[in-house]
């Protein structure tokens, strides 16, 4: 098949998952990964035939995503604030809107800050602040032994030297004072899951993603009062949070004794990330 049949193939595998055009944009992305087409190649080249093992690289994917596994995951890599991360189902796939919360740490700090990242994942927030922030020191905390060998692997491939930590962050502790705590922890309560696409539900890490519905502020106060003690006294803490619950955030913060506290919606106007300080 040459690439214009292979996009026909594609549309019709994939109507019932995905929107037309959504289906070509997720086919430009497999062109770029298999073949190495950016996208004004791909529309001058529809009529190659790719080499059979491309062929049979396209109709797997085509497969996956029919079987509603997220494009990154059948790729193994995603792209986050201009760097590329190895990704698998131990690990959430990097968002936009995570980038907005990287950029609002970056575009506000000086050089050489300590950070801790809490639930790194992938790793994509704690090697992007290293990569962005000059001579920053930088930890990452997660407690999944899979996850740390995936972002350990994302942390050479970008050459970035993080000190990554295997802990619960609900009982980490240490001594070390740190300028910038972040974390994107787990924030979606069991009501939200109805609304939820079945490519995440069935292959993201539940780990990663859900909080108990009785407790939903459970890591974001954990994190708050390991910032109480640990937090330089100019340093800031940075959440990406549920866009329902910012009310609640705000309220839990001024408990715990933060006295600014800035919220901000990402691009999509939903209330998404916050920063507090001392």
């Amino acid at each position: 098949m040459n690439l214009s049949q292979l996009l026909h193939h594609f549309k019709t595998e994939l109507r019932d998952v995905y929107e037309e055009e959504e289906v070509k944009s997720i086919f430009s992305i497999a062109a770029e990964h298999l073949l190495q087409f950016n996208r004004s190649k791909l529309m001058l080249s529809w009529d190659i035939e790719p080499e059979p093992a491309q062929e049979a690289s396209f109709l797997a994917i085509a497969k996956g995503l029919k079987a509603h596994r997220p494009i990154q995951y059948l790729l193994g890599e995603a792209f986050f604030y201009g760097l590329t991360f190895k990704v698998n189902e131990s690990v959430l796939i990097p968002r936009p809107e995570t980038e907005e919360l990287v950029d609002w740490i970056i575009s506000g700090h000086p050089s050489n800050p300590s950070v801790i990242d809490f639930g790194t994942g992938s790793g994509c927030i704690a090697i992007s602040l290293k990569k962005h922030l000059k001579n920053s020191r930088v930890s990452a905390v997660d407690i999944s032994e899979d996850a740390l060998r995936l972002a350990s692997e994302n942390a050479l491939l970008n050459h970035a030297a993080i000190n990554f930590i295997h802990a619960d962050l609900l009982s980490f502790r240490t001594e070390d004072k740190f300028d910038i705590i972040v974390s994107n922890p787990p924030y979606i309560t069991g009501k939200e899951m109805a609304e939820m696409h079945q490519n995440v539900l069935a292959h993201e890490p539940h780990l990663a993603l859900f909080v108990p519905d009785e407790s939903p502020l459970l890591f974001y106060e954990a994190v708050a009062d390991f910032a109480r003690t640990n937090l330089q006294r100019e340093g800031s803490l940075f959440f990406e949070i549920n866009e329902y619950l910012s009310k609640e955030m705000i309220q839990m913060l001024k408990h715990k004794s933060f006295t600014t506290i800035e919220l901000r919606k990402d691009m999509q106007g939903k209330d998404r990330m916050i920063c507090a300080k001392f």
